[in-house]
């Protein structure tokens, strides 16, 4: 792991700094000034770079344009007097990671670097997964399982039938399967057959004879040939129309073929792919899909799991795309807050990973600055989240005079807003089960997220109370001005007044 870097032109805060970082045996160096820092840059870059925001010379601010320049990955977070907090904050939404305003506590200001430097690493490591271009991403149990099935694959050129929704990755595990078997070195040609209008599709898969039917002006190879010693993958498999299906089922049965308008036998050594998103047993019962082809195809059967079913994988797959969607554009790569990150999670993704994908597209071009909140996301996806019809869950509440505790529907506390209803019941179960869950789902900081939301609420409540007025909101929170000054600026409160 590299060093911490730390800028400062105060000797005293560098030392201080310095031994905190030492005590949790993180490694570190010093500058005293931002024109050092940036000839260092020459020969080395830092984990996380901590910077103060005035000296002498070239500004904290310089040496944050200059690091993210070149080097956009690197987190910074920027030393600030109170005096520079308005200002510096809104220069620092185009890339600091954070700032710590002086006269800062040395255990908060450790913790923050902690934050940073996990940052750091977390990106570092989806960077080069990124760089080896892995074929599928998954930890979740039900894709182990389809990794499983690919390994027990690879030495085999069986036909296989995918199923699974849109959106959920078959092409992917097709071209897994092709990759991994003995036919890697060989073309891999796939084919929508929903895609293709049927009068064409016939031509697309055998080819044709010039002179076969108007336009055709010349010999044309269809897929078959085209993916000859290789693999076909059949997309869509169950939209193919009956009499293409009877022309297929003597391929895979013989191995032999005609173009359209040909009188030759063709011999096809290909090995066929199939997927579909629809239930073939059905399509078969009604008489659409035949019987015979459907035993054909279905020697082999991987079941993709849909998004809403792995949903633990959606973090990774998420980071992955955003990586990948800023490397596309030139740009660096954004983030989403654990808030965000969680929200995610709990949404259907009807278009599976597809859909998720399209939204890390969006936000790469359209979020505002690099750590998007939920406010962040698209307006239809957040309103369809909110208007959800959300499933009751029993929680402790205090017994009713019957003796029986009283079922109260959980409301969503993680998405950053606090809603009155707990008021009425037992809040103090309610924070119990939205901390549970959050520690289930090994969501990281949940001290911090809880903290900060259980702040905000206290102070927004109090401000409303006070119609805006600090110094009275203060007064009846019982903390001091200067502090609930600071936590507004801190949590992004808004509607107070400087009374």
């Amino acid at each position: 792991m590299k060093p911490i870097w730390i800028v400062d032109d105060d000797e005293s805060i560098r030392w201080v700094l310095e031994k905190a970082l030492a005590r949790e045996n993180l490694a570190t160096q010093s500058f005293s000034s931002a024109r050092d820092a940036m000839a260092a840059l020459q020969n080395g870059t830092p984990q996380v770079l901590v910077s103060d925001i005035r000296m002498p010379g070239a500004s904290g601010l310089e040496l944050l344009q200059t690091v993210k320049a070149k080097h956009p990955g690197i987190p910074v977070i920027i030393i600030t007097a109170f005096s520079d907090l308005d200002s510096a904050v809104s220069a620092f939404q185009g890339g600091a990671f954070e700032y710590l305003a002086k006269p800062f506590d040395v255990d908060k200001a450790v913790e923050l670097i902690r934050r940073a430097l996990d940052e750091s690493l977390r990106e570092t490591d989806i960077e080069q997964g990124a760089a080896q271009t892995p074929e599928i991403l998954g930890q979740a149990p039900a894709m182990q399982d389809v990794f499983r099935a690919i390994g027990r694959l690879s030495q085999s050129n069986v036909t296989v039938l995918i199923t699974g929704e849109s959106g959920s990755g078959k092409e992917l595990v097709a071209r897994a399967l092709h990759k991994h078997s003995p036919r890697a070195s060989q073309p891999f040609v796939a084919l929508n057959t929903a895609a293709i209008p049927k009068d064409l599709l016939e031509s697309e898969l055998f080819g044709h004879e010039r002179g076969a039917f108007t336009g055709a002006q010349a010999m044309r190879r269809g897929r078959f040939e085209q993916a000859e010693g290789g693999t076909l993958f059949l997309d869509e498999i169950g939209d193919m129309p009956l009499d293409l299906q009877t022309r297929l089922l003597r391929v895979l049965s013989d191995g032999h073929f005609y173009r359209v308008g040909g009188h030759q036998s063709l011999k096809a050594n290909v090995r066929v792919i199939a997927a579909t998103h629809q239930n073939l047993e059905h399509r078969v019962r009604e008489g659409l899909f035949r019987e015979d082809l459907y035993h054909r195809l279905n020697v082999i059967r991987l079941r993709l799991p849909s998004l809403r079913e792995r949903s633990e994988d959606i973090p990774i797959l998420a980071r992955y795309f955003l990586t990948q969607s800023a490397r596309q554009l030139g740009v660096e790569a954004k983030r989403l807050s654990p808030q965000a990150m969680q929200f995610l999670t709990q949404l259907e993704f009807a278009g599976n990973v597809r859909q998720l994908e399209n939204l890390c597209n969006w936000i790469t071009v359209m979020a505002p600055g690099q750590t998007v909140e939920i406010k962040d996301l698209p307006q239809d996806l957040v309103e369809e989240r909110v208007h959800a019809p959300q499933p009751a869950q029993t929680v402790s509440a205090p017994a009713s005079s019957a003796g029986a505790a009283a079922p109260l529907a959980q409301p969503e506390l993680s998405a950053g807003a606090v809603p009155v209803e707990a008021a009425a019941g037992n809040w103090i179960s309610l924070l119990e089960t939205e901390a549970a869950q959050m520690l289930a789902s090994e969501q990281p900081e949940v001290m911090d997220i809880l903290g900060r939301q259980f702040e905000a609420a206290l102070i927004k409540i109090a401000l409303k109370h006070t119609h805006g007025r600090k110094n009275d909101a203060a007064v009846r929170l019982g903390i001091g001005r200067n502090t609930i000054t600071r936590k507004i600026q801190e949590l992004g409160i808004g509607g107070a007044e400087d009374d």
